[in-house]
């Protein structure tokens, strides 16, 4: 097998005070270099007093990012000394040069306006001083020169400010990232909780009327109270398995999930969503309970998208539930409408007539308690997650009604109607 190249980056970070002192040394060993060539014209050669002053002019370099306009001039005034002795003044032109080049980049216009032509100035006065020569290519030099180390400077300063708005956004653009994610796990969350609650509500409501049935009748009627027991045998087993189905896809440990012996994932551990075509089990369920239901189904049923599907699914057993908790004496009509481009779920009861089913009392009794408020928010939380509407409230005639509207693909046939009531 072929190796693949490691590259190794140390983190090396070198301070500006050692970088600048490495520049002012290299500018001195320069300048002292030149200043030991003849000089041409009638500059004076450069004697130990001379090689002083480059040493004294440069060595401010060091401190040239702290203080660049203090370095400056005191360069400057440095170097007119240097002129006025007669030394040859190209000596520590790189130096001063250099100075000006650091105020460009880190000051302002207004104080570069200040400082560029004294440059030019200096430079001036040691071409005054020179003997021969034309005045015109000093003057030239004194305008070009500088201004172009000034313009360099410049686009350096805004080149780094630049570069700070950059790592400003990026630190921004980072915090927005991990803000989101966090909105991401809380909305998980919450999707979560309101699965859980739908799974926990629905089957724990079918116990406890079956455990009231159960009891009420345990005497009298027997084969009733096995039939209840049986009910709530299997409705424990559905919501075990649909509590764990759910969870073992949250769990971040692989080992809990995956089957080494047949090396894949169990298929009652990765089992799909519950969808439209469960709901027959939900129906069962309810009228094991002792409730009347019946179901109508328009047009032609065909497949939607998961997260439609189980949207649907848990508003109906949502709705129905509820009518467990607070109607247990009702009779529902279930009508579920495929329409061209909607879904159309209606889930009424009348309110019920006769003598409730024995189970055991609850607080909140309430139609509207905060149970069903609860209920109805996270309805409506999940209906408006897939672009529909739900309605629910009392009807006039009593009983009360709950009615959802999903936008669903456009209808691959010709719609055939009704297609039966159960």
């Amino acid at each position: 097998m072929r190796s693949r190249p490691v590259w190794i980056r140390l983190p090396i970070s070198i301070p500006s005070i050692v970088v600048d002192a490495v520049l002012a040394l290299s500018d001195i060993v320069v300048s002292v270099l030149l200043a030991r060539e003849d000089p041409q014209g009638n500059w004076r050669h450069t004697d130990a007093f001379g090689f002083t002053l480059i040493v004294l002019i440069n060595l401010p370099l060091i401190v040239r990012r702290r203080a660049p306009v203090t370095v400056l001039l005191m360069m400057l005034v440095m170097q007119i000394w240097y002129i006025s002795l007669g030394y040859w003044p190209v000596v520590n032109s790189s130096g001063v040069l250099l100075a000006v080049y650091t105020v460009a980049a880190h000051r302002s216009i207004r104080v570069l306006a200040g400082c560029a032509p004294a440059v030019s100035a200096t430079w001036l006065y040691a071409g005054l001083d020179a003997d021969g020569g034309s005045m015109l290519t000093v003057v030239a030099q004194a305008l070009v020169i500088p201004s172009g180390i000034c313009w360099f400077g410049v686009s350096a300063r805004r080149l780094s400010e630049r570069n700070a708005q950059f790592a400003q956004l990026t630190a921004r653009l980072a915090r927005e990232q991990a803000a989101r994610a966090r909105r991401a796990v809380t909305d998980e969350r919450v999707r979560i909780a309101r699965e859980l609650h739908d799974v926990v509500a629905h089957h724990v409501s079918v116990i406890s009327v079956q455990a009231g049935l159960a009891e009420y009748v345990l005497d009298s009627d027997p084969p009733t109270a096995q039939a209840a027991l049986r009910t709530i045998g299997e409705t424990t087993r559905e919501a075990l398995d649909e509590m764990r189905r759910m969870l073992s896809l949250l769990r971040a440990d692989t080992e809990e999930v995956w089957d080494p012996e047949h090396e894949r994932v169990p298929e009652d551990r990765m089992a799909p969503a519950p969808s439209l075509a469960r709901l027959d089990e939900v129906v069962r369920r309810i009228r094991a309970a002792g409730i009347e239901v019946r179901t109508r189904r328009v047009g032609l049923a065909r497949p939607l998208s998961p997260g439609v599907e189980l949207c649907a699914y848990r508003i109906v057993q949502e709705a129905l539930t509820n009518v467990l908790k607070h109607a247990r004496s009702a009779r529902v009509d279930l009508v579920v409408d495929y329409g061209p481009r909607q879904l159309r779920i209606t889930v009424t009861d009348d309110g019920g007539g006769g003598v409730p089913i024995p189970a055991p009392q609850r607080p909140d009794s309430g139609r509207i308690g905060s149970v069903a408020a609860h209920g109805l928010i996270g309805m409506s939380e999940r209906t408006k997650l897939y672009g529909g509407t739900l309605s629910a409230g009392p009807r006039p005639d009593g009983g009360f009604e709950v009615g959802l509207v999903l936008p669903i693909p456009a209808e691959p046939a010709v719609r055939t109607g009704n297609e039966g009531d159960t």
